[in-house]
């Protein structure tokens, strides 16, 4: 049988991302209690980028199921040396139960899949970043107690990884997500009209504008992202003029609904797209986005690992 993989938000269906988020809440609750890599069987992590969140919170992860984390870098295999994507995913596909890679183009994690006999999971592409929304969508509903329903404003680039992947996971939730940035960085048309063809489905809905006051009015959650992520070096000074005006402060959290709550992926820029006030601030739940990563990301190796069951 092929192996299931989660190389974007809506390789999983509505009901399976349920399924994944009650067990992330399940292994929350016992850390040490489900180990389907007790032997102990190897996950490779390779990292193409850097991390601090996605590597230790696969690394930890792994070990708490009971597996050994295989953390490679990407300088020190023959990658570089020009090793096709498809012949690494054929050696490691005969020594480890699953593989994660953080790389750059969705291409890649692609054609990484499409040679693999086991479970590959997107840790990060330049174009979606599926293993962060599900921490992100564990995070609201321990805070808003449900998903379907909840309006979350995602402010900044939205032509980003974290805003394509918000459209998907949060279309497949049910949420109402709306995507505020300027015109010239919206979503990719395909993208978009993906998540809209699912919350169709879902009773969700999702939009693109550049009013930032409009966007914030009534949310249950504001969220944002770095301007300029990794490969971008050398856009900051444009980057940083088109987006000021959607910087995450308090003037927008106050336009949200009573009670509203901030998501930000890390790292942060404090001053720039978001504010210290409000990044360290009580409507924060930064840190336990960062923490569920762990629990989001247990939960989806092992539904893969099972083949696409809890």
């Amino acid at each position: 049988m092929a192996p299931r993989h989660f190389l974007r938000d809506d390789d999983l269906s509505p009901a399976e991302q349920a399924e994944v988020l009650r067990l992330a809440a399940r292994l929350k609750a016992d850390r040490l209690g489900t180990r389907p890599l007790a032997g102990p069987r190897s996950v490779a992590v390779l990292f193409d980028k850097p991390s601090l969140r996605t590597r230790v919170s696969f690394s930890v992860g792994i070990a708490e199921l009971g597996g050994f984390p295989l953390v490679i870098d990407s300088q020190g295999t023959h990658q570089s040396r020009g090793e096709s994507t498809e012949d690494q995913a054929r050696v490691l596909s005969r020594q480890v139960a699953a593989i994660a890679w953080r790389t750059f183009g969705q291409d890649r994690v692609e054609a990484l899949a499409s040679a693999s006999s086991v479970p590959v999971i997107n840790a990060l592409t330049d174009q979606f970043h599926p293993c962060q929304v599900l921490a992100d969508l564990q995070t609201i509903q321990e805070s808003a107690g449900r998903l379907s329903g909840v309006t979350l404003t995602f402010l900044g680039d939205g032509s980003s990884n974290m805003a394509h992947s918000y459209l998907l996971g949060g279309a497949t939730a049910g949420l109402h997500v709306r995507i505020c940035g300027p015109r010239e960085y919206g979503p990719a048309p395909e993208v978009f009209e993906a998540a809209r063809a699912i919350a169709a489905r879902t009773g969700g809905s999702v939009s693109f504008g550049p009013d930032p006051e409009e966007s914030s009015k009534g949310a249950d959650f504001l969220a944002t992202d770095v301007w300029t992520s990794m490969g971008q070096e050398g856009q900051e000074g444009e980057r940083t003029a088109a987006m000021a005006p959607f910087c995450l402060d308090e003037a927008k959290l106050a336009l949200a609904a009573p009670g509203a709550r901030v998501l930000h992926c890390l790292p942060a820029h404090r001053g720039t797209e978001i504010t210290a006030a409000v990044l360290d601030g009580p409507a924060s739940l930064v840190w336990d986005q960062a923490e569920n990563r762990l629990h989001a990301q247990k939960a989806l190796l092992t539904w893969l690992l099972a083949g696409g069951t809890a």
